[in-house]
């Protein structure tokens, strides 16, 4: 029976494995090689002379004060809203539960274009010289992340046991009291969880601080890109690249814990309607609709201004190449290329994604295979923090002899795209995976069920769901791929945004106007994609 166990895990376990041994730590620790053994033999003197420059000293200050503010604002945003919409029933409240998704998914580079055009000259806050700023970078993640609070800690506080909290509100506790020491205890492992995700993605932002931040500021994300790309100071990446590497390891394994200790209870409490003393939260709401609004409001104002008049002028010109041919392909050709992309990578993590869900939430019946399961949980879990410019030049370095010369594969892009959502897909799929009864497997196994019908008839019908939910997730997170793909695409086959990133720095009003009109059509099709997952109703979409 021990043996049958241990070869079902090493069964469903063993491609998933091999994939992220392939793809992900042989690119991974190829670009740390290069860096750390640049003669063959390891060279601890230059990364310890790479971390003492003053630059990367700059670099991993402001990387630490923005990720950490970044974090702070969003969770004070993102607790009153997580309140509003899932413990409070009003009218809206699934179409605003699926709008402040949305920036989560959106493309990093869109983000970055939508707070551009708000804060340039000529945009409604032109005028506060925010142009080129921390703190316009800070609002961007902020925007970015909220999703992240709203989704992990208010799906905790739908699962909440109602009781404690009422019944000191019988003793005579004001809602203040009930909050700070009832609520807030029993929400703290959701927080932990969230706030960590949010600072992880807060501090490996790229597009984002790449477009807004210009040639003043840089977190560690984006100085490994220029390190790379325009210094070829491989040492130098492979030093920064192991210190970030080592960072989101101990901040997934302090997310791991806290996601542990979060308590669900089994009957979901009501949610009730407003009451005068949720102003303050409902306030809140508007603050963070505002913040959400007021950038994508002011991206499909400019895509249909030409010259100071409304037009549709740069959607027309989508079909072209841009002036002065910026663009070696329409932006339409790059839209088609993104959506078959996308759906490659889609279709790919979702295989990789079951499996790995089928392996981590099992029941364990040693001690041995607990930690087997866990150890392969936070393995799955990494490409969520790696450097996406680690890996996407890791590709070109590794990926480019035989019997793995796939650096012209038309593969190569929708693996890493795949390898970039697969730890969204997971946690997608697991939490909706280990409640369900195992006893029910067991009693198909008892019935002479092989384990794959075990698989259809009792795990299917409770994941299908979730299933979908995690495909469009997937789907919409390679649509928005930046960092990665910027290194594999190749120039004639670009993604969509590749291509508004390039339109951005050719100069030109149409190029420009372009830019603006591919990041409306970018967003708008993210937009319909999470929709119709929030439609799905899946409790687990988000929760990380």
């Amino acid at each position: 029976m021990r043996l049958a166990r241990w070869g079902t895990i090493v069964g469903l376990a063993l491609g998933p494995v091999l994939v992220l041994a392939v793809f992900f730590v042989l690119p991974v620790s190829g670009m740390l090689a290069r860096g750390l053994w640049p003669d063959g033999h390891l060279d601890l003197g230059g990364v310890l002379e790479v971390l003492a420059r003053p630059r990367v000293h700059r670099v991993m200050w402001f990387t630490l004060w923005s990720a950490t503010l970044a974090t702070v604002l969003t969770l004070l945003l993102g607790m009153p809203a997580a309140f509003v919409l899932h413990r409070l029933r009003f009218p809206g409240v699934r179409v605003l539960r699926s709008l402040l998704l949305v920036p989560f998914v959106l493309p990093t580079v869109v983000v970055g274009v939508a707070f551009r055009q708000l804060i340039s000259e000529g945009g409604p806050l032109g005028r506060l010289n925010l142009d080129g700023s921390a703190s316009a970078i800070i609002a961007a993640l902020v925007f970015f992340n909220v999703a992240v609070v709203i989704r992990a800690v208010g799906t905790a506080w739908e699962g909440l046991d109602p009781r404690p909290a009422e019944a000191a509100a019988a003793l005579g506790a004001s809602p203040l009291r009930v909050l700070c020491g009832v609520t807030l205890p029993m929400l703290r492992p959701a927080i932990v969880s969230a706030a960590t995700v949010v600072f992880l993605f807060c501090a490996t932002a790229f597009g984002v601080v790449l477009t807004l931040g210009g040639l003043r500021y840089s977190t560690i994300e984006t100085e490994i890109y220029l390190l790379t790309t325009q210094l070829l100071d491989l040492r130098a990446a492979a030093a920064l690249s192991l210190l970030q590497l080592l960072t989101v390891t101990g901040l997934l394994v302090v997310a791991h814990r806290a996601r542990r200790d979060v308590v669900v209870a089994r009957s979901q409490p009501r949610a009730r309607r407003p009451r005068r003393g949720d102003l303050p939260a409902l306030a809140v709401v508007g603050l963070v609709l505002a913040l959400v609004a007021l950038p994508l409001g002011t991206l499909l104002a400019g895509s249909l201004t030409v010259d100071g008049e409304w037009s549709w002028g740069n959607y027309t010109a989508l079909s072209t190449t841009g002036q002065r041919d910026a663009i070696l392909v329409p932006v339409t050709d790059a839209l088609v290329n993104s959506l078959r992309i996308a759906l490659d990578a889609t279709w790919m993590s979702l295989l990789l994604g079951m499996l790995v869900s089928l392996v981590v939430t099992r029941r364990s019946h040693s001690a041995a295979e607990r930690r087997v399961r866990a150890g392969l949980d936070g393995f799955f879990m990494l490409p969520l923090g790696v450097s996406a410019v680690t890996l996407g030049f890791g590709f070109l370095i590794t990926l480019d002899r035989p019997p793995l010369e796939l650096r012209d594969s038309p593969l190569l892009v929708p693996i890493a795209q795949a390898l970039v959502a697969l730890p969204l897909v997971v946690r997608t799929i697991a939490p909706v995976l280990s409640g369900v009864d195992d006893r029910q497997r067991q009693a198909a196994a008892s019935l002479g069920a092989p384990p794959w019908r075990a698989v259809l008839t009792v795990d299917l019908p409770v994941v299908w769901k979730p299933l979908l939910a995690a495909a469009g997730f997937a789907f919409a997170t390679s649509l928005g791929e930046f960092g990665a793909t910027s290194f594999l695409a190749r120039e004639d086959h670009p993604t969509l945004p590749i291509v508004i990133y390039r339109l951005l720095g050719h100069p030109g009003p149409q190029n420009y106007g372009m830019a603006l009109a591919a990041s409306v059509v970018l967003a708008l099709t993210t937009a319909v994609v999470m929709f119709a997952v929030e439609r799905l109703r899946v409790r687990s979409v988000g929760a990380f």
